[in-house]
Protein backbone atom coordinates (compact mmCIF):
# COMPACT_ATOMS: atom_id res chain seq x y z
CA UNK A 1 0.00 0.00 0.00
CA UNK A 2 2.73 2.01 0.32
CA UNK A 3 3.70 2.77 -3.09
CA UNK A 4 0.19 4.27 -3.69
CA UNK A 5 0.85 6.55 -0.94
CA UNK A 6 4.38 8.03 -2.48
CA UNK A 7 2.76 7.89 -5.87
CA UNK A 8 -0.16 10.13 -4.11
CA UNK A 9 2.53 11.90 -2.42
CA UNK A 10 4.41 12.74 -6.11
CA UNK A 11 0.70 13.92 -8.07
CA UNK A 12 0.38 16.37 -5.10
CA UNK A 13 3.67 17.68 -5.21
CA UNK A 14 3.35 18.09 -9.16
CA UNK A 15 0.07 19.77 -9.08
CA UNK A 16 1.78 22.27 -6.31
CA UNK A 17 4.39 23.32 -8.97
CA UNK A 18 2.05 24.02 -11.25
CA UNK A 19 -0.07 26.29 -8.95
CA UNK A 20 0.78 29.30 -7.38
CA UNK A 21 -0.71 28.78 -4.12
CA UNK A 22 0.96 26.59 -1.24
CA UNK A 23 -1.96 24.76 -0.57
CA UNK A 24 -1.50 21.15 -2.11
CA UNK A 25 1.60 20.39 -1.01
CA UNK A 26 0.31 20.07 2.64
CA UNK A 27 -1.51 17.14 1.09
CA UNK A 28 1.74 15.85 -0.11
CA UNK A 29 3.28 15.64 3.08
CA UNK A 30 -0.20 14.47 4.70
CA UNK A 31 0.71 11.33 2.24
CA UNK A 32 4.27 10.95 2.93
CA UNK A 33 2.75 10.51 6.80
CA UNK A 34 0.06 8.14 5.91
CA UNK A 35 2.62 6.46 3.73
CA UNK A 36 4.99 5.68 6.64
CA UNK A 37 1.84 4.66 8.63
CA UNK A 38 1.26 1.92 6.16
CA UNK A 39 4.71 0.11 7.10
CA UNK A 40 2.86 -0.52 10.78
CA UNK A 41 -0.68 -1.31 9.41
CA UNK A 42 -2.24 -2.51 6.64
CA UNK A 43 -5.61 -1.17 7.77
CA UNK A 44 -6.78 1.38 5.05
CA UNK A 45 -9.40 3.42 7.27
CA UNK A 46 -6.29 3.95 9.42
CA UNK A 47 -4.14 5.23 6.66
CA UNK A 48 -6.67 7.14 5.26
CA UNK A 49 -7.85 8.90 8.74
CA UNK A 50 -3.99 9.29 9.38
CA UNK A 51 -3.69 11.42 5.63
CA UNK A 52 -6.37 13.95 6.37
CA UNK A 53 -5.89 14.61 9.83
CA UNK A 54 -2.15 15.26 9.27
CA UNK A 55 -3.13 17.28 5.88
CA UNK A 56 -5.73 19.49 7.89
CA UNK A 57 -3.62 19.67 10.69
CA UNK A 58 -0.75 20.63 8.93
CA UNK A 59 -2.50 23.01 6.58
CA UNK A 60 -4.38 24.91 9.62
CA UNK A 61 -0.94 25.16 11.56
CA UNK A 62 2.03 25.56 9.13
CA UNK A 63 0.30 27.31 6.86
CA UNK A 64 -0.06 31.04 8.34
CA UNK A 65 3.77 30.23 9.62
CA UNK A 66 4.56 30.06 5.95
CA UNK A 67 2.75 33.07 4.93
CA UNK A 68 4.37 35.53 6.94
CA UNK A 69 7.82 34.81 5.83
CA UNK A 70 6.66 34.35 2.00
CA UNK A 71 7.37 37.45 0.16
CA UNK A 72 3.76 39.47 -0.49
CA UNK A 73 3.86 41.90 -4.00
CA UNK A 74 2.95 45.31 -2.83
CA UNK A 75 0.37 46.92 -5.45
CA UNK A 76 2.23 49.68 -6.71
CA UNK A 77 -0.49 52.50 -8.32
CA UNK A 78 0.18 53.78 -11.03
CA UNK A 79 -0.48 56.42 -13.93
CA UNK A 80 -4.16 58.38 -12.80
CA UNK A 81 -4.42 56.14 -9.52
CA UNK A 82 -1.18 57.50 -8.76
CA UNK A 83 -2.40 61.33 -7.51
CA UNK A 84 -4.78 59.91 -5.38
CA UNK A 85 -3.71 61.26 -1.89
CA UNK A 86 -1.70 64.12 -3.62
CA UNK A 87 -2.17 67.86 -3.22
CA UNK A 88 -2.41 70.38 -5.88
CA UNK A 89 -3.00 74.13 -6.07
CA UNK A 90 -5.85 75.34 -8.27
CA UNK A 91 -5.03 76.71 -11.66
CA UNK A 92 -8.32 77.66 -12.80
CA UNK A 93 -11.45 77.86 -10.50
CA UNK A 94 -13.37 74.54 -10.06
CA UNK A 95 -16.94 75.20 -10.76
CA UNK A 96 -19.24 72.32 -10.94
CA UNK A 97 -22.08 74.15 -12.94
CA UNK A 98 -19.27 74.50 -15.56
CA UNK A 99 -17.94 71.74 -15.20
CA UNK A 100 -14.76 73.50 -15.38
CA UNK A 101 -11.51 73.07 -12.92
CA UNK A 102 -7.82 72.49 -13.18
CA UNK A 103 -5.17 71.93 -10.61
CA UNK A 104 -1.56 71.31 -10.57
CA UNK A 105 -0.03 68.20 -8.78
CA UNK A 106 3.08 68.50 -8.72
CA UNK A 107 3.85 68.81 -12.74
CA UNK A 108 1.12 67.68 -14.09
CA UNK A 109 -2.32 69.60 -15.45
CA UNK A 110 -5.17 67.85 -14.59
CA UNK A 111 -9.04 68.75 -15.17
CA UNK A 112 -10.53 68.77 -11.73
CA UNK A 113 -13.99 68.83 -10.09
CA UNK A 114 -14.63 69.44 -6.28
CA UNK A 115 -16.16 66.23 -4.07
CA UNK A 116 -18.97 68.20 -2.58
CA UNK A 117 -19.90 69.93 -5.84
CA UNK A 118 -18.68 73.06 -4.22
CA UNK A 119 -16.77 76.39 -6.01
CA UNK A 120 -13.32 76.09 -5.71
CA UNK A 121 -11.07 79.45 -5.77
CA UNK A 122 -8.16 80.07 -8.07
CA UNK A 123 -4.98 79.68 -5.91
CA UNK A 124 -6.47 77.24 -3.03
CA UNK A 125 -4.52 74.06 -1.84
CA UNK A 126 -6.75 70.77 -2.48
CA UNK A 127 -6.13 66.96 -2.01
CA UNK A 128 -7.23 64.50 -4.47
CA UNK A 129 -9.52 62.06 -3.19
CA UNK A 130 -10.56 59.94 -6.31
CA UNK A 131 -10.24 60.08 -10.21
CA UNK A 132 -13.97 60.16 -12.14
CA UNK A 133 -12.87 59.16 -15.44
CA UNK A 134 -10.54 61.82 -16.51
CA UNK A 135 -10.93 64.37 -13.76
CA UNK A 136 -9.68 64.69 -10.34
CA UNK A 137 -11.39 64.43 -7.64
CA UNK A 138 -10.30 66.89 -5.00
CA UNK A 139 -11.64 68.73 -1.65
Amino acid sequence: MWQIWIVLAGVFFIIEMATVGFLVFWFGIGALIAMVVSFFTSNIAIQTSVFVISSTILLFFTRPFVDKFSKKEETLQTNAYSIIGKKGIVIKEINPISGEGQVKIGTEVWSAKSKDERKIEKGIEVEVTDIDGVKAVVK
